[in-house]
């Protein structure tokens, strides 16, 4: 008995790695077990020297979930340190989707950062620079960068070195092209690996964790890249803005939900210019779609 660390997913088949750094094929006992990509799992040997057999899934630290299409939540990934949303120039930065990432990742208790990418195409760089001293304002980490030259790639490297990541974002922000920036190579090749299965067909990485030079991991595939992150109850989504928590303390009502409510020192705040105006927005619009989605109106 061993233990491992799921660091790809097939269809039928996962790749492990063990504790002494050996990667070996393994299959999953029965249908209750679901492993994901980060789990750390306890695997046996079977008859085959690299053919494994994973017994049991370890509790896990946090998972990154979303809705499935029949409402059931997803589990894509486990165990993460960081997640790292990129946003763009082009297509125009959707910042709301930007919020919505973090407050997920808060929720999930997972530390975050904001990447704004493609620096180098002609856009409003002053508003660009911006947003991202609110995040800053706000406990983030935000950096500016471009895949295509290089500009600004070494302090994304910093962010994620020693960390197991995701990086996510709206389709087309460049979140490939960074990937390959800190590999130094073809995501496509390396995310494209197959494995030649028992019954003579090849399987396609389904997801799959890939080893950044320096040190830290990124978990990837499709299902992560462009996930839509979403909530359990509206009452959550305060606790998903970290600038909130400290004035939350100082309002009249222990339930303030920071929206009618007389008394209320966030509000107070926003008002003020202490706390962004836009991403108070942003916490309006999560929690009116959260309600939204838990009765069912969509």
């Amino acid at each position: 008995m061993n233990r491992a660390t799921v660091i790809a997913t097939y269809s039928r088949r996962m790749r492990v790695r063990l504790d002494d750094g050996s990667e070996v094929d393994a299959r999953i006992k029965g249908k209750r077990l679901k492993p994901v990509c980060g789990d750390d799992v306890i695997a046996v040997p079977l008859s085959e020297e690299d053919d494994w057999l994973i017994t049991a899934v370890e509790e896990r630290r946090n998972e990154l979930t979303r809705p499935n299409t029949r409402g059931k939540v997803e589990i894509l990934a486990a165990n993460l340190d960081y997640l790292l949303v990129v946003a763009a120039a082009e297509p125009a930065a959707d910042w709301f989707i930007v919020d919505r990432y973090l407050c997920a990742a808060e929720l999930m208790k997972i530390d975050a950062g904001v990447v704004f990418n493609k620096i180098d195409v002609n856009a409003d760089a002053a508003a660009a620079a911006a947003e991202l001293d609110t995040y800053r304002r706000a406990g983030y980490d935000a950096v500016a960068c471009s895949a295509l030259s290089g500009d600004g790639i070494d302090e994304v490297r910093r962010l994620l070195v020693g960390h197991r990541s995701i990086i996510v974002g709206q389709s087309g922000v460049g979140k490939s092209s960074i990937i390959n920036c800190l590999l130094g190579g073809d995501l496509q090749k390396t995310s494209a690996v197959s494995d030649k299965s028992r019954e003579g067909r090849h399987t396609t990485v389904n997801s799959i964790m890939l080893s950044l030079p320096g040190g830290g991991e990124i978990i990837d595939s499709p299902g992560v890249r462009d996930y839509a992150p979403a909530l359990e109850s509206a009452v959550a989504a305060a606790q998903g803005f970290r600038e909130f928590r400290e004035q939350a303390r100082h309002c009249r009502f222990a339930n303030c939900r920071h929206l009618r409510e007389p008394g209320c020192a966030v509000k107070d705040k926003v008002e003020h210019g202490g706390i962004s105006a836009r991403r108070y927005e942003s916490y309006k619009r999560i929690v009116n779609l959260t309600e939204q989605l838990t009765e069912g109106r969509y």
